[in-house]
């Protein structure tokens, strides 16, 4: 797809700063911006990323040794102590409020026309993220103003990243078997689901990436596996490039995801998923949590409902002692067929906003 032609020719150039915090939530989600800003847009892109070494698993054309290089159309620079400002985009996406270098902000400051400043936020379903979107915030001692903007599931927010022609889900395995994938944080009460998984009356393949995921299974079952365990084949794979993942997802019966990038991309899938949401202080995150199950469930018959918030909260809950999980893994099973005919609305509904990097373009274009 070519350049949004009607789009101000000074906002061809468009640089995304991303200091990686969650592993791979951060830079997976700058990454797909990128990408489809310059395939879908036409637009110059740069990355500024802080760990190339977080990019390279789901990106692995990149080159962890290079401080310069292009992959898929994006300019991908390494973000150093040390920054020198070559030049200032006339766009500039400050990622999850990670901070642009200072002098990038002085350069700013002097450029013959501001450049747009957007601080892309973490998306959440909280309502009060509809109030704050689009919000601006002049810089307290330049003549620089920053906007807010707010991925989400309503019309009132950014949208949500995704791509043009996204496949449609696979088709599922017979009932007669099961296929998951498992990506995590270690605080999920993954001993629980593999013991239940060790239950099983049906074959069963449980598909678990390296790092935190695999060694939850290693610390349960010993080794490093493949397991197996009753009628569960327990499978470690390698660590999976952005869009095997992506296919991978669409392939499965159900996924369990985390953070922010996978838990996009399960919704995208269409199939029955359990989402482990990233931690922070005072269970602030739980509230996050509550609000997305609001919006997700409001479509879907009360004891469906009711099983789905159920799991979520045990899978979000740390005190895997008090065996929550195992009950509403059972009555999730018992409700599958119903939550994976509404996960395919939920996403035909969030199919019909516009997405994120068409949202930001348009946003952009009227802040010059």
């Amino acid at each position: 797809m070519g350049r949004d032609v009607n789009m101000p020719a000074m906002q061809l150039h468009w640089d995304i700063f991303c200091r990686v915090i969650d592993n791979y939530g951060d830079i997976g989600v700058c990454w797909r911006l990128a990408r489809q800003l310059a395939s879908e847009h036409g637009k110059k892109m740069r990355l500024w990323v802080d760990d190339l070494a977080s990019l390279s698993p789901i990106c692995p054309e990149t080159d962890v040794l290079l401080a310069q290089q292009q992959v898929q159309g994006v300019e991908i620079r390494r973000w150093t102590n040390d920054f020198a400002v070559d030049r200032v985009a006339e766009v500039i996406i400050e990622a999850f409020a990670c901070e642009l270098p200072p002098a990038y902000v002085a350069a700013m400051a002097q450029a013959a026309r501001p450049p747009c400043w957007i601080n892309l936020e973490y998306l959440t379903a909280e309502p009060w993220a509809e109030s704050c979107h689009g919000m601006a915030s002049p810089h307290p001692t330049l003549a620089l103003t920053k906007h807010f903007f707010f991925p989400g599931f309503s019309r009132s927010t950014g949208g949500l990243l995704r791509e043009s022609g996204l496949p449609q889900a696979l088709p599922a395995t017979p009932d007669n078997q099961l296929d998951i994938s498992l990506f995590c944080y270690e605080t999920a009460p993954v001993g629980e689901l593999l013991d239940q998984l060790a239950q099983t009356s049906i074959p069963v393949r449980l598909h678990v990436p390296p790092g935190k995921p695999l060694a939850a299974v290693s610390a349960h079952l010993g080794g490093h596996g493949p397991w197996q365990i009753g009628m569960a084949r327990i499978e470690p794979i390698p660590f999976l490039a952005m869009d095997d993942y992506d296919r991978l997802l669409r392939r499965c019966d159900i996924n369990f995801v985390r953070g922010e990038d996978s838990f996009v991309r399960a919704q995208w899938a269409g199939k029955p998923f359990i989402w482990q949401i990233y931690r922070q202080d005072d269970n602030a995150h739980l509230d996050k949590l509550t609000a997305f199950l609001d919006l997700y469930c409001a479509g879907l018959d009360e004891p469906s409902a009711s099983v789905v918030r159920q799991v979520f909260a045990a899978w979000n809950d740390d005190r895997a002692s008090q065996g929550n999980f195992a009950k509403a893994w059972q009555d999730f099973l018992m409700q599958r067929t119903n939550i994976a005919q509404h996960t395919r609305r939920w996403r035909d509904f969030l199919s019909e906003s516009p997405d994120l990097a068409t949202n930001l373009v348009r946003f952009c274009a009227v802040k010059v």
